[in-house]
Parts: structure tokens; C-alpha cells; sequence
């Protein structure tokens, strides 16, 4: 049995700050288990949050500038997490910060330089998990399927409600995953507009109405009717989606809100109710990510779906993600494919993720 303990590392779209957990993961002859240990979410201050989110608008010599400097800051962070908690780590399995995703265009890109935090911690770093399956013609995206796969093969359906709503299953025995819609990057523009970071419980939704025309309008987005795999990015957002939102300006915030987070439930009952030809009903959704500890939306999926839907433990609510990249990364040093192409449209799966530093003694 092979044992690793890794920080996972994941800094999301929806912009609420770098996820650090520590891990042990276990690997007996292709048998994998997971522990989280310790987790913690260092938030953005506004610098980040505005530098990460121009970051597409600005020079070549900014980029990589905020490439290095942000690799700086996760060491950093690193540091301060292993310090206060006194953890052993082999190494750091790191997603960096997507600044930009185009992969109809070949392009995908995650600033946060492996070696910076590799100098920085003094640990060996995995990083740059997504570009190799985009150079192979897939989406780089969703990653977390083969962490569903080998952690979380008891649910049907692993549903994260991030920046955007993505969801992986069995399709005829092959593991597939896609974005289904934007998701707390919404809700989260709707919520500052009000004064607050997020809408906190969903209490913010619940105090709004639905309009249906709006609602209308939102659900007959093309991307909707397009086949997986496919991903979405904040520029997608901008294009396609928020200037519906806009030409509503006499609907309050409020009613935004409750409009969009039945939108988001719209899409997401209707995904699991078509990947499970109708048969949703006895079919377990496990549903992590910021999104789940919204009740309004989770209320709201509820009622569009008859699958049954679990809200795991806080830890993995919080820490999924970060720790199926730190799966990603030990599955990268014993040299095992980490991507599956079923899943992101590429021509084959893939062993992806730059390696920064020493693994010799691991």
C-alpha cells in the first residue's frame, strides 16, 4: 500500500479565495481511500479578487508577472497552513487560478508558477493539470471525474455547485462530466449589488419572486441544448447570459436572485432527470461545493428532480475539489492517467501535471 499526504489546492471561479486541505490518500493495488484532515479557505483580499478577475484584460508582461507573484502568495499560504496546524507533507498538488479557458481555441491557462511555490515551501509541487487534455482536443474539463470514479463511486451522480454547476456519472460504463450552468457567480454578482460577498443560507433568494419571463429567456440559452462534454467560462457569461439579466431593470435584486436560482435548479433537475432517461427516482446526488450550503438552492433542486439529494459532511462540501486534485497529483507520480478523455472529449485519456522540485524521496 502506497500512502501519500498532500495539500490539495484550489483557487475556484467564483473568486471566494485559495482552498488548502490536507490529505492522506491511500492507494492499495488500485484501491484508493481519502482523509481530510485539516482544511481552510484564505480569502481573496480586493487586490486578488480584481487582479485575478482582469487578469484576460491585461499585458503579456502582467500575466506573467501575477503568474509568479500568485505562486508566491499560495506557498506562502502553504506555508502558514502547514506551520499552524504542524503537518507533514510530501508534496503540494496545485490548480492555480484559471485566467483563461477557450478550448475550442486550444487554449487553457492557470496562473500561480509551480516553481515559485516549489522555492517557496521547499516541497516538491504538481501543477498544470488541464493543458495537456485541451492539446488533445478536449474540453480540460470537469477534471474531478476519475476522482468521482475512484472516491465517490457509491453515488450516481457528484454534483458541484461551485463558480459554475458541473456533474459526472456513468454513462454505459464510462465516466462522463460536464458544466451544466453558471452557478455562485451569479448569485454572488446579484449578492454584491445588494452589499453582500454571497447570499448567505440562500435568505436573499428566499425572499424574492420568479419572473417567468426572465426565467424564459434563461433557460433558452443555447448552450443548454448542446451535447457534453462542454465547459463554460466567465466570458461565456458575459456574452451569452448577463446581459439578459440587465434588459430586466425593473426587476428588483431580489427577484433576480430567487429567478436565477431557479434557473440553476431548472438546468440541473433537468440534466440528472436526462442522464437518467426519467428515471431519476432512487438515484443518490452526492452535492459539494459552496453552492450546497445555499438552502434556498438546494430547496429549489429538490424540486426539480426526484433523485435523492445528499449533503455530505462540511469538510467535503468545502474540500472535494482540493482533494481530488491532490488525488490528481499522486495519480501524476506513480505515472497513471489522471484525465479521462470520455469525459472531457478528448481523443484519449491522459497522465497530465508539471512536476516542480524533488520526488525522489516520496
Amino acid at each position: 500500500m502506497k500512502e501519500y499526504k498532500i495539500i490539495g489546492v484550489m483557487s475556484g471561479s467564483s473568486m471566494d479565495g485559495v482552498d488548502l486541505a490536507h490529505c492522506t490518500l491511500k492507494n492499495d493495488n488500485g484501491s484508493w481511500s481519502f482523509t481530510i484532515n485539516q482544511g481552510t479557505t484564505i480569502p481573496f483580499n480586493e487586490n486578488w479578487r480584481v487582479r485575478l478577475s482582469q487578469l484576460r484584460k491585461q499585458s503579456a508582461l502582467n500575466y506573467v508577472k501575477t503568474d509568479v507573484f500568485f505562486g508566491y502568495h499560495i506557498g506562502e499560504i502553504c506555508n502558514d497552513f502547514i506551520a499552524d496546524n504542524h503537518l507533514e507533507v510530501d508534496f503540494i498538488a496545485s490548480h492555480g487560478h484559471t485566467a483563461f479557458h477557450t478550448p475550442e481555441k486550444g487554449i487553457t491557462a492557470q496562473v500561480g508558477d509551480g516553481q515559485s511555490i516549489a522555492a517557496i515551501t521547499n516541497l516538491p509541487v504538481v501543477t498544470d493539470f488541464r493543458r495537456m487534455d485541451v492539446a488533445k482536443f478536449g474540453q480540460g474539463a470537469p477534471l474531478v471525474t476519475i476522482g468521482d470514479e475512484l472516491l465517490f463511486s457509491d453515488y450516481d451522480y457528484a454534483l458541484n455547485l461551485g463558480g459554475f454547476a458541473n456533474i459526472s456519472t456513468l454513462v454505459d460504463g464510462n465516466r462522463v462530466g460536464y458544466d451544466i450552468c453558471a452557478n455562485n457567480i451569479l448569485l454572488n454578482r446579484v449578492a454584491r449589488d445588494l452589499g453582500h460577498a454571497y447570499d448567505e443560507d440562500g435568505k436573499i433568494a428566499d425572499s424574492g419572486s420568479i419572473n417567468y419571463e426572465l426565467l424564459k429567456d434563461l433557460n433558452n440559452i443555447d448552450f443548454y441544448s448542446k451535447p457534453y462534454p462542454k465547459s463554460l467560462n466567465r466570458d461565456w457569461i458575459n456574452k451569452e447570459l448577463w446581459h439578459i439579466v440587465r434588459d430586466y431593470r425593473e426587476t428588483s435584486l431580489e427577484d433576480r436572485m430567487t429567478t436565477l436560482v431557479d434557473h440553476i435548479a431548472t438546468q440541473i433537475g433537468q440534466n440528472i432527470e436526462d442522464l437518467s432517461n426519467g428515471n431519476a427516482n432512487g438515484k443518490k446526488v452526492l452535492v459539494t461545493g459552496g453552492g450546497a450550503f445555499n438552502k434556498t438552492l438546494i430547496d429549489y433542486i429538490k424540486s426539480h428532480t426526484e433523485a435523492e439529494i445528499v449533503i455530505p459532511e462540511e469538510s467535503l462540501i468545502n474540500y472535494k475539489e482540493s482533494l481530488i486534485f491532490a488525488l490528481l497529483g499522486a495519480l501524476r507520480i506513480e505515472n497513471r492517467e489522471n484525465i479521462k478523455g470520455a469525459s472531457t472529449g478528448a481523443d484519449e485519456n491522459s497522465i497530465a501535471g508539471a512536476l516542480h522540485g524533488d520526488f525522489s524521496k516520496i
